[in-house]
Formats: C-alpha cells, sequence, structure tokens
C-alpha cells in the first residue's frame, strides 16, 4: 500500500512538474498523454521509487554519519556530565571502565536488554556503570523516572527497582507506586514539588546531554569513545572489552 501511494505520488509530481513547465497549449491534453505514458510504462515508474528511496537512503546514512562524528568530537567536553554528574546513580562506583546508559522503562529494546545490564552490573564490579534516565514514553515513563531517582535520593536500591521496573509488565503507574514502597521509597517525599521539580530538571538535562551525543532513541551506551546505539549487547561488550585492553 505504501509502496502504491509513493508511485501515485510520484505520478502526481511528475504531472505537476511538466504543467508547470509547459508554455501555452492544452495543458490537461498535455497532462493526458503524460499519464497515459506513466500507465504504459510502470516499469518508470518503479525506477523512479528505487532511486528515491535509494537517495533518501544514502540522505539518512550521510546524515546519521554526520551526527555521530560531531557527537564523538563533543564527547570530551561532555564527559564530566556523562559520567560524573553527582546526580545520576553509579553502580560500582569504583570500576575502572565507565558505561553510560540511557533508557526508558517501557522502551521494549530497555526491557530485552535490561537482564544483561543487571548481570554485567553484578558479576563484573570493575564495570562502572552510569544509570541515565530518558523517559521518552509519556508521563507514566516519567513518574517511573521520578521514582528512581528518588530511590537514589534516599539510599534505596536503585538497581533492584530498575530491575524491577524492566520486569513488570504492564509497567502502570500504580505498579510503579506499588514497587518503588516495595522497595522503601518514601512516596510522600518522592511527590514532593520540590523533589518533583528537581527530578524533571535532571531528566531535561539527560535529554538535552543526550540529543549532544546523537542519541535520539532508547536505549544508549556510552563506553570510552564508543557510542552505542539500540539494543546491542555485542557492540557494547565490544566496547567494554576495548576499554579494559583486551582488544
Amino acid at each position: 500500500m505504501i509502496r502504491t501511494l509513493l508511485m501515485v505520488g510520484i505520478a502526481a509530481a511528475a504531472l505537476a512538474v511538466v504543467a508547470c513547465q509547459k508554455q501555452g497549449g492544452d495543458d490537461a491534453a498535455f497532462g493526458a498523454r503524460v499519464q497515459a505514458y506513466l500507465m504504459a510504462h510502470p516499469d518508470d515508474l518503479q525506477k523512479a521509487l528505487d532511486h528515491m528511496q535509494s537517495y533518501e537512503q544514502d540522505a539518512q546514512a550521510k546524515t546519521e554519519a554526520l551526527a555521530d562524528a560531531k557527537a564523538k568530537s563533543d564527547l570530551p567536553a561532555l564527559r564530566a556530565a556523562l559520567e560524573r554528574d553527582p546526580r545520576d546513580f553509579v553502580a560500582n562506583p569504583d570500576g575502572r571502565v565507565t558505561v553510560t546508559e540511557f533508557y526508558d522503562y517501557r522502551c521494549p529494546h530497555c526491557i530485552n536488554i535490561a537482564p544483561k545490564v543487571v548481570s554485567l552490573i553484578r558479576q563484573h564490579p570493575d564495570v562502572r556503570f552510569v544509570f541515565k534516565e530518558m523517559p521518552i514514553f509519556g508521563a507514566t515513563s516519567e513518574h517511573a523516572a521520578r521514582a528512581a531517582l528518588a530511590a537514589k535520593a534516599q539510599g534505596k536500591d536503585y538497581v533492584g527497582l530498575y530491575e524491577a521496573f524492566m520486569a513488570a509488565h504492564p509497567l502502570t503507574d500504580d505498579a510503579i507506586d506499588q514497587l518503588a514502597a516495595a522497595k522503601g521509597v518514601n512516596l510522600t517525599e518522592m511527590n514532593d514539588p520540590a523533589n518533583v521539580a528537581k527530578a524533571n530538571t535532571q531528566m531535561q538535562d539527560i535529554s538535552k546531554l543526550a540529543t549532544r551525543l546523537a542519541i535520539d532513541g532508547t536505549p544508549g551506551f556510552v563506553v570510552g569513545d564508543t557510542i552505542v546505539y539500540g539494543e546491542d549487547y555485542d557492540s557494547l561488550a565490544a566496547a567494554i572489552d576495548k576499554a579494559e585492553g583486551h582488544t
């Protein structure tokens, strides 16, 4: 259906162009001849569609490559915000290799990779893991992020809550409060307007940082000078090995 619509769009664009370029004469008759030609030669439409798709893919690849290069060039200046923001929760704070994750508790890809993240933290104490709350799936995701930040501020089990949120299907507002309370989070303190404002500011800062790093979706990981986009644990593990000097 989409390809059909695109082909119709190309035909319409062709008709519009030739109509604008034609000077004088019977525009309706000329347009009819163009339409007849396109109907009689559908392969030409297909070639035009393939060319357009190829052009768009190449343009997108170039745009992404430029954004990735810009992000990597900005990394040194962003290192402190990325790895040493005292507002973020850090697992294995004495680890010599730092991994930073940008994530949303309701993101399917974040949910899929979460067990591997937790295993990495627990089995590799040399990996210092920074959690960046980046809710992109609306108010419920923001609610979950504020609950996690409250757990950090109140000294509760942040990693355990991360794990619980990622395992809850569906993760609703009621479930968030129940899981947070079960981990000892004081919900009254969490919902204090001043604390809500602080959490919102932190999440906004994280979103801006992610934009600077060309991370426009979740999950996103940064290890040293390597940015890993999406649910790609193999690339994440390879980046950690590289940072540890194993490769």
